[in-house]
């Protein structure tokens, strides 16, 4: 449910920031604003309590945030306290910046190996995913798995390719499980 709300919320900023020709000034924006929210853990929580009315939670949004950012994102923001949504706000503007850098073809790649990856190697893999997808620049983010034993695993977006020999050994294993011995 709570993917479904941030698609929901975060296609409509998205949309509204194509509408406006402002793609990039809202991304700043969200970004700043998500990052006062993480740096006030109170503030967040005061949006979460439910015993604060909604009027109230509007009433801090407009002190905090009218005349300091776009209308748009004003108004966004306070559609999303009247909605009840802001324990969503941070899946919201995540989903909202992963459609900004889809847009810009900016692919957001997760790589495990089981060692840490020598600077040529990872060249190697950035070059290669560059030359098989549709993106013109990579956010690629590197974590060490020591469980993999070898190879490697690439996650952008929903898809996994799992090139690792645990895997390997996995599927082999499964495999062996299927035959019958007479």
């Amino acid at each position: 449910m709570a993917k479904l709300i941030a698609k929901t919320y975060g296609d409509a900023l998205f949309e509204v920031g194509i509408e406006k020709n402002k793609i990039d000034s809202l991304s700043e924006e969200v970004k700043a604003v998500s990052d006062i929210l993480d740096q006030n853990k109170e503030l967040t929580q005061l949006f979460a309590h439910p015993q604060i009315m909604m009027e109230e939670k509007q009433e801090i949004i407009k002190n905090i945030f009218q005349g300091r950012i776009c209308d748009e994102l004003y108004g966004f923001l306070q559609i999303i306290i009247q909605k009840g949504r802001q324990t969503n706000i941070k899946e919201i503007f995540e989903w909202f910046e992963d459609c900004v850098k889809q847009y810009h073809h900016v692919g957001v790649v997760y790589v495990s190996t089981p060692l840490p990856l020598k600077d040529t190697q990872k060249t190697a893999v950035e070059k290669k995913i560059l030359a098989t997808t549709e993106y013109e620049r990579l956010e690629v983010n590197y974590q060490i798995d020591p469980s993999l034993i070898g190879g490697m695993v690439i996650r952008i977006g929903d898809r996994v390719v799992d090139g690792s020999i645990k895997n390997k050994l996995d599927k082999l294993s499964r495999e062996l499980g299927k035959i019958q011995l007479a």
